[in-house]
């Protein structure tokens, strides 16, 4: 086949080889399950430790090294450090900025992540030294909670009419509009929030992409990019729908969207790439086409995928496996379904509206 999407069918179990919860009261916790997952290979001897010093040795962003540099080849080396920044930072006042002994933390290979004042990185080191000493799965959470990861995000609404004003009227949009509009300038708050904390200097970028509608009269749907009022970092692009014949100029329902999805989410790649000059670090998606475009992106572009389930397709439709071949030429549920099956199966950690998803 030319095409760069061929259906593989592999009839393992899903998740065969990958951890999972068996009881239904793990519903909702599922972070603190994977933790306990994590600790358990992590902690069996201290050479089992070594996949984290590797892991913080090797972050960074854009190739500026963060938290420590590779200089430092052992866990004992580490230790020796941590202890070494312990001591400096006791006695020096708790409010004192990092720029004021960035240099000697250089010094002990330490580089910059660990927070902003004195106070936040010998909270960040106890957390540390605490894993390397006596771990716990508590301490695991909290400290990888601070290890700066999250600068550029991807949201996905692809089925188009997305805008800031004039849109709310149309179909299949109003609520999602809404959802993610206050979930950006939220999303934007807490990274740059957690980015001054970490004692880092890099600005955050927040991409949604939906779909460009150039016969969107009356809207800025048109508009290959928007900024999103009430945010300083956080851009609507809008990548057109096309097939053989060109670019598709005017809406569709997002029950036909289904064709244009693999060689839309081609072109999203290339402009979120242009537009970020970085890969995401993590692409969300919503509703069952939102998923499917984040499901083909993350698996591109090697990143985290985060599924939004609003609203599971088939449990909208109860009667829809009875009376499939009568609608489903015009509602396409065949593909929904297949689309959320693929997307919940794929994706890193799913977000659902209520308990029953």
């Amino acid at each position: 086949s030319n095409s760069n999407f061929v259906l593989e069918l592999d009839f393992e179990p899903f998740n065969a080889s990958f951890p999972r919860p068996s009881m239904s009261k793990s519903i909702g916790n599922g972070v603190q399950f994977l933790n306990r997952h994590l600790s358990s290979k992590l902690f069996q001897d201290k050479e089992s430790l070594y996949p984290l010093l590797n892991f913080l040795k090797a972050h960074n962003y854009k190739g500026t090294t963060m938290m420590l540099n590779d200089r430092i080849q052992s866990l004992r080396g580490l230790q020796s450090s941590l202890r070494k920044a312990e001591e400096y930072l006791l006695s020096v006042p708790q409010d004192t900025p990092y720029s004021e002994f960035n240099h000697r933390f250089q010094e002990l290979d330490l580089e910059k992540g660990w927070g902003d004042t004195a106070k936040r990185v010998l909270d960040t080191l106890h957390l540390l030294l605490d894993l390397l000493e006596a771990p716990d799965p508590a301490n695991l959470e909290k400290f990888l909670g601070t290890i700066p990861m999250m600068f550029n995000v991807v949201i996905l609404s692809p089925h188009g009419y997305f805008a800031q004003s004039n849109v709310l009227g149309y179909p299949d949009t109003g609520g999602q509009v809404v959802y993610i509009l206050d979930q950006v300038r939220a999303l934007e708050n807490e990274m740059l929030l957690r980015i001054k904390q970490q004692g880092l200097d890099i600005t955050p970028k927040i991409l949604i992409v939906t779909r460009l509608l150039p016969d969107a009269a009356g809207t800025t749907c048109g508009q290959r990019l928007e900024k999103v009022i009430g945010t300083e970092h956080t851009d609507i692009i809008r990548v057109p729908f096309r097939n053989e014949n060109g670019i598709l100029r005017k809406w569709i329902s997002r029950f036909d969207v289904w064709p244009y999805l693999e060689t839309y989410s081609e072109d999203v790649s290339s402009e979120i790439m242009k537009e970020m000059q970085a890969k995401p670090d993590i692409i969300i998606g919503n509703y069952s086409d939102g998923n499917l475009v984040a499901t083909l992106l993350a698996h591109k572009l090697g990143v985290t995928q985060c599924t939004i389930a609003h609203a599971l397709e088939k449990t909208k439709y109860p009667n829809s496996d009875i009376y499939l071949d009568k609608f489903d030429s015009q509602y396409h549920f065949s593909c929904q379904f297949t689309a959320d099956l693929i997307a919940m199966n794929h994706t890193d950690f799913i977000i659902t509206s209520t308990f029953q998803e």
